[in-house]
């Protein structure tokens, strides 16, 4: 068994070696075509880190020619099968623009836009490459508006606008968590203005109203009386868009107490 392992073992390490070799034969060769042809072959064996070397010699060499042409869109799809989405969205850009004639322009256009997908962060990091990934989906959904791509572009694009939403989600509810009552109120009208059909509508618009009841009741003297009458105009806004809310028991709560402190507060004013 031990001499088994020990002859396969040898046998793995000798086609490694011979692997190796030939590459570097390949490496050196100067026949263009055999580079050519064994970089496709690497290429339909997805091994990007050999095929690189091959493309990016080719590519200057071809440039400019029609063979250049197949070329440059084979180095871009090599960048994006090493993961360096920031190199090949660059080339499937300029590759767009280089060849608006070519039948892979709009599949290069669509690969630009889907590496700043990939560059798009989780939602509680900066979103700047999230807004880029958006606007170059959008852009190409006005130039190919009959692409068979277009279905994954609106799924993409869904996906990133909800990151944004989250993202402010998170932020309008951080601030309420911090006891920051004004700037939750203000953040979470932006938030339900801007995202009226969010899945987190009914508790925002609910945290929106306690936030602005939370600012009037702690006010000072001479802002209680405003702030009061504006948080009870949020409590009709959230009353009359959630009749049914799981949180109009406790809104309800909280406007009894609001009447209260406005009596109060008139007669002490």
């Amino acid at each position: 068994m031990k001499k088994r392992v020990f002859y396969f073992s040898i046998l793995i390490v000798m086609a490694v070696l011979a692997s190796c070799t030939e590459y570097r034969k390949v490496l050196k060769s100067d026949d263009m075509q055999y580079k050519y042809d064994k970089a496709l072959e690497y290429m339909e064996a997805e091994k990007y880190t050999r095929a690189y070397p091959l493309l990016d010699e080719l590519y200057i060499l071809y440039r400019g020619s029609s063979k250049g042409e197949k070329i440059a869109y084979l180095l871009a799809e090599c960048e994006f099968g090493l993961k360096d989405y920031i190199l090949a969205g660059h080339r499937f850009g300029r590759f767009h623009k280089d060849y608006p004639g070519s039948d892979l322009g709009e599949k290069a256009q669509f690969l630009s836009a889907f590496c700043a997908y990939k560059m798009s962060p989780k939602a509680s990091l900066d979103q700047t490459d999230t807004y880029k990934a958006i606007r170059s989906f959008q852009l190409f959904t006005i130039e190919h508006p009959e692409s068979e791509l277009i279905d994954s572009c609106n799924t993409l694009l869904d996906e990133l606008r909800y990151k944004l939403e989250l993202k402010e989600y998170r932020g309008a509810k951080l601030y309420y968590k911090r006891e920051s009552y004004r700037a939750a109120a203000v953040s979470l009208k932006n938030f339900n203005d801007r995202y009226p059909n969010s899945q987190y509508k009914e508790e925002t618009w609910f945290l929106w109203y306690k936030a602005s009841y939370l600012l009037a009741i702690n006010s000072v003297a001479e802002k209680k009386v405003e702030r009061i009458e504006s948080a009870m105009k949020a409590y009709v806004t959230f009353a009359d868009r959630f009749p049914e809310s799981k949180y109009l028991k406790e809104a309800q709560s909280l406007k009894e107490n609001l009447d209260k402190n406005l009596e109060i507060a008139q007669n002490e004013s």
